[in-house]
């Protein structure tokens, strides 16, 4: 445990403010790391009794230490949330690119390099600046990787608020942007929430209603097997064939959610550089991204958070965008240089989005 005597601990919190917002981070609070999560607990346990947490077993495997950080790094009294913007600029409108069938949607959070290092990264230099002014003290970093329940912690920080989507809100910042979190056992001041659950949302369901797949089955309750942010990363075998048509073109995440969220009105560009679109990732066709060899895509999304779900979920992904796409005899032909993949899951989806196309075919030759 460190040794916080004689330690001016309010002026230190002040500066760890400053020197985060240095660092690039657009807002940096403190949460006590005692705080009641019971109500958090036990939705999680919730959440995972009802099944919604689909394959990522990982979900259950840390029983409380995802509440309780203790647990899972002794002698954790603080929890210094931060976030960060993360919406390129540049980037083509979604919308557009959404409705128009035949282009990649790809969520705007992966446009750039791979969230993970760089916050981490960040967010060690801000403990080594602590440790520069302070001496040794306890401490661990973590952005989505760990079990840390980060929208619960960043709330009680005062970052924001969980709106019925599940994300962050901010009322400065709207919904685009990460956390990350520093578990330390530095006395520090406690930041006071700006609300709870759903306090600035009102009576409005724009994210509820939105939702391609209806996986937000009531108001902070999300089913992640209908997710398509799930089914597209994290879903490692068959997206099932009742949900594939409802994906359209979106082959790496769903930003449908935030998109219609009044409260992004309010949400920032990224002034980070490695959140800048990358490969021309924000406005290329279907056809283009299904042409690239392994090679390709491993070479291409070099330090991009896309490359983890490897090159047999990317086509997969790919080819149930063909499905949807419009009708298109390149479309068909690329599909059959597929056929014969090594791989049983790229021709059970590329076999699919060929009957697809077969029938939009069909439909336009007897119209």
């Amino acid at each position: 445990m460190s040794d916080n005597s004689g330690l001016d601990v309010a002026d230190l919190a002040l500066n760890i403010k400053a020197w985060g917002k240095e660092l690039g981070f657009q807002e940096i609070r403190i949460a006590d790391a005692h705080a009641d999560m019971s109500e958090a607990e036990a939705g999680m346990f919730k959440w995972l009794d009802e099944g919604y947490h689909g394959a990522m077993d990982y979900m259950g495997k840390h029983g409380t230490k995802r509440s309780r950080p203790d647990e899972l790094v002794a002698g954790t009294k603080r929890v210094i949330s931060v976030r960060m913007n993360y919406y390129p600029p540049k980037a083509k409108e979604s919308w557009t690119v959404i409705n128009k069938g035949d282009q990649a949607f790809i969520s705007r959070y992966a446009l750039g390099r791979d969230y993970h290092k760089v916050l981490r990264a960040r967010m060690q230099k801000l403990a080594e600046k602590i440790q520069h002014a302070i001496g040794s003290f306890n401490y661990r970093v973590f952005s989505d990787s760990a079990p840390v329940m980060e929208v619960e912690w960043a709330q009680k920080s005062g970052l924001g608020w969980r709106g019925k989507h599940t994300l962050l809100l901010s009322r400065q910042a709207g919904s685009f942007f990460f956390l990350g979190e520093i578990y330390t056992d530095l006395l520090l001041p406690v930041d006071a929430p700006v609300g709870t659950k759903g306090s600035f949302c009102g009576s409005c369901t724009k994210c509820i209603d939105i939702c391609p797949t209806q996986a937000i089955v009531a108001p902070y309750q999300v089913d992640a097997r209908r997710c398509i942010s799930y089914l597209t990363i994290e879903l490692k075998e068959s997206i099932p064939e009742s949900l594939r048509p409802l994906i359209g073109n979106r082959i790496y995440g769903c930003d449908d959610c935030q998109l219609v969220c009044p409260w992004n009105k309010f949400s920032h560009l990224t002034d980070e550089e490695d959140f800048h679109v990358r490969h021309g990732l924000d406005d290329i066709t279907l056809l283009e991204l299904f042409s690239w060899n392994k090679a390709e895509f491993e070479s291409r999304l070099a330090g991009s958070p896309i490359r983890r779900i490897g090159y047999l979920q990317w086509l997969r992904n790919i080819a149930v965008g063909l499905g949807n796409a419009p009708y298109s005899p390149e479309i068909i032909q690329a599909l059959q240089t597929r056929l014969d993949d090594d791989s049983e899951m790229v021709r059970e989806h590329v076999q699919w989005a060929l009957e697809q196309q077969y029938k939009k075919e069909n439909k336009e030759s007897t119209e």
